[in-house]
């Protein structure tokens, strides 16, 4: 059984809805599922992962995220299979941005890899239930037609504009995060253990106030507290905040290339089952890739642009054409090509790297060292 759909966008050329049929949920929820406890399976001891392993385990997701646009491209027809892609192309791009600032996060908060690890798997199961959320109010907001896409325009071409006005400074690596709203808001609901602890999350009052006797330099916040909670929870609830506002630039970009809320969601959940092997790698290559930024700006203005053309052609009957899914995914692909290739023709000058250990999300703090963020008048 298929449900009604809203339609879609011109230039898609499916020839008809994919709707959502049973065996294609089926395979996506499956498959999802799966891939979720075999990852918290193989990882369950929280080690810390290394750039073979995040390399290898990005392949695999990459391969997964093909596996099914061939599926897709059986069970419908190409230009499905392509909206899927460009689809998880986009979104894989667009998550790039995403991944600086919680590198700059856990560079911040000082935290080691192992628990880098824990915060992301935590995180992104965070980030699967949002994007349902996100891409359900999306379509939503479609029913108002064109103007939608005008409102869609408007926040994506604002992300690229910020984000362009913003280069060159240090935003990311200067940014007080003791000081930053969902920190104190943490603070404030939250009794705020001083240290990390291992990997963990919480710590039983007894315990934290055993600690303080034995230790002076440990000051508790609020001495009589049941729980508290370790930097590492505020971090993850900072790393979820984060998530959520990139959310807001994504879910209208991905849906300016479909309105098929199946292909959008199942773009960007295998897009995000990824990210986290993905953010080992981007933490040992961020050095390198110093175009990168430069070609997601690009996807950006190029998406808005879209939104706009779509938006004016039903409005005003101008311009009079529109971007197909074939051109859009040539558009997306070329330009995060281009991103990367020119970050290897045109290298970072030497002098003006990023200090060592800055942006590569493995600071060299123990488990055991204070952290920043259980520092605040909250703790």
């Amino acid at each position: 059984m298929t449900l009604p759909m809203l339609p879609l966008a011109a230039g898609t050329a499916l020839g008809e809805h994919v709707g959502f049929p049973l065996d294609v949920l089926a395979i996506f929820a499956g498959t999802v599922a799966l891939s979720v406890y075999v990852d918290l399976f193989l990882h369950r001891g929280h080690k810390e992962i290394s750039i073979r392993d995040a390399s290898i385990w990005t392949l695999f997701w990459i391969g997964l995220a093909g596996a099914f646009y061939f599926y897709l491209r059986h069970r419908f027809n190409a230009d499905a299979a392509a909206l899927f892609l460009a689809g998880y192309t986009l979104e894989k791009t667009l998550s790039v941005d995403n991944l600086m600032v919680f590198i700059a996060i856990f560079s911040y908060f000082r935290i080691q890899s192992a628990l880098q690890h824990r915060i992301l798997y935590w995180g992104i199961l965070g980030a699967l239930m949002f994007r349902l959320v996100f891409v359900a109010a999306g379509n939503f907001l479609l029913l108002l037609g064109p103007w939608a896409d005008l409102l869609f325009a408007a926040v994506v071409g604002w992300s690229a504009w910020k984000m362009l006005s913003s280069r060159g400074g240090d935003d990311d690596e200067g940014e007080d995060y003791d000081n930053h709203r969902v920190v104190k808001w943490a603070q404030g609901v939250f009794a705020v253990f001083p240290r990390l602890l291992d990997v963990r999350f919480f710590v039983r009052g007894d315990e934290a106030r055993e600690m303080a006797r034995k230790d002076p330099t440990l000051v508790l916040g609020r001495p009589g507290a049941a729980w508290y909670v370790t930097p590492a929870f505020i971090c993850l609830i900072l790393i979820e905040a984060s998530d959520v506002m990139f959310a807001f630039d994504s879910v209208p970009a991905v849906i300016a290339v479909t309105r098929e809320p199946l292909l959008i969601y199942s773009a960007m959940i295998f897009a995000i089952l990824g990210l986290r092997s993905l953010y080992f790698v981007l933490a040992a290559l961020t050095r390198y890739l110093v175009h990168l930024e430069k070609a997601v700006i690009g996807l950006l203005f190029f998406i808005s642009a879209k939104l706009l053309i779509h938006a004016t052609n039903h409005l005003f009957h101008w311009p009079g054409f529109d971007i197909t899914p074939g051109q859009s995914l040539v558009v997306i692909l070329a330009v995060l090509a281009g991103g990367v290739i020119a970050s290897f023709i045109w290298p970072e000058k030497e002098d003006e790297a990023p200090e060592p250990g800055a942006g590569e999300g493995v600071p060299t703090a123990g488990a055991g060292s204070e952290s920043r963020a259980g520092r605040g008048d909250g703790a």
